[in-house]
């Protein structure tokens, strides 16, 4: 009975996070563990930056030790919150928790404000300075040059990558938390492994680059992020044409899918562009600034259309429908498991 009122705890985070969001008042765990990956990572790059082999192990000691106590953490609650019989206390830190491992409210807002400024015939430099803010926050790549068009192509690239790192990555290992503690209280929990894989994204996006001192340092934390993203990306894959008007055309969008986005270096991210690139027919890839230095990025979908603001919609909505799915067939496989 505890485990169920994990499940429907779960079920209430994933609604409040797509009505409300993360609350601004309350310290984002990521917020937390992303601090201390900041200071610990300065720390060895200050100490022992023309050390490639201490900054190797180094990272890895701060990609274990993160993941460590984030999952400690979530278990510890978890525990807690099963042996007291269902503490309301206990119950809210859950709810909350789990909430915060989820970025549906924020990532599509977000790109659908950048989107709604660009598409605004009277943009001016002042709007485009704002614009161009508020898509650097959401990217890695230097924007500071880029048209407007790759601005909304830039904000569709992260979006559609985003939407598994932020959303359908953490939905599958909290479900899979869900399962396991149908057979054991004491097996990761879905805070557990929500709070592990939230801290595997902090630190790919903190540290997993591949210049400078970050391809050592950052090294295990790209790896461990590229196999524990590694399912959800492909769920994603087979799942999303499901719930498009493109249903038809399944075999073809997957091969498709998966024939441009194995392109790219990352196992994941190519994979999950090319899925929504296709069903919302957009182009993505091509030129892109990284810390100086133009990439060239492969593309995807080479006869789709550019990116407007009626095609991030799309997206967006095509993200609310794919995690009702998901919901509904996990749902079903843990009430008959």
């Amino acid at each position: 009975m505890a485990v169920i009122n994990l499940f429907y705890i779960f079920i209430c985070s994933i609604v409040f996070d797509l009505l409300i969001g993360d609350p601004r008042y309350f310290i984002h765990p990521v917020q937390i563990i992303g601090l201390y990956i900041r200071q610990i990572t300065n720390f060895f790059i200050h100490f022992f930056k023309d050390n490639k082999i201490i900054l190797f192990w180094g990272g890895l000691f701060i990609a274990l030790s993160s993941i460590c106590i984030s999952f400690v953490i979530g278990k510890f609650i978890e525990l807690v919150f099963l042996q007291s019989k269902g503490n309301l206390i206990y119950g809210m830190l859950i709810f909350f928790g789990l909430s915060s491992c989820l970025a549906s409210k924020s990532l599509t807002s977000s790109v659908k404000e950048i989107s709604s400024l660009i598409n605004n015939e009277f943009i001016d430099q002042k709007k485009e300075k704002i614009v161009r803010k508020k898509v650097q926050k959401i990217v890695s790549r230097d924007v500071s040059s880029s048209s407007l068009e790759h601005l909304l192509r830039s904000s569709a690239e992260s979006l559609t990558e985003n939407s598994v790192d932020g959303i359908f990555g953490p939905l599958f290992w909290i479900f899979v938390g869900l399962f396991f503690m149908k057979s054991s209280i004491f097996l990761p929990g879905p805070l557990s492994l929500g709070f592990s894989y939230k801290a595997i994204s902090t630190l790919d996006s903190m540290i997993g680059y591949r210049y400078d001192q970050y391809k050592y340092i950052g090294f295990f934390s790209a790896k461990i992020e590229d196999y524990s993203t590694f399912l959800p990306s492909r769920l994603v894959l087979l799942t999303l044409p499901l719930v498009s008007s493109k249903i038809k055309k399944y075999i073809s969008i997957i091969k498709k899918s998966y024939f441009d986005g194995s392109k790219y270096d990352s196992p994941n991210s190519g994979i999950s562009e090319a899925i929504f690139a296709y069903i919302s027919n957009i182009k993505l890839g091509g030129e892109s600034k990284y810390n100086n230095l133009i990439i060239e990025k492969p593309i995807i979908n080479s006869n789709g259309e550019n990116c407007t603001k009626e095609k991030i919609n799309l997206i967006c909505q095509l993200i609310l429908r794919l995690q009702i799915l998901w919901i509904i067939f996990f749902t079903i496989i843990f009430f008959n498991i």
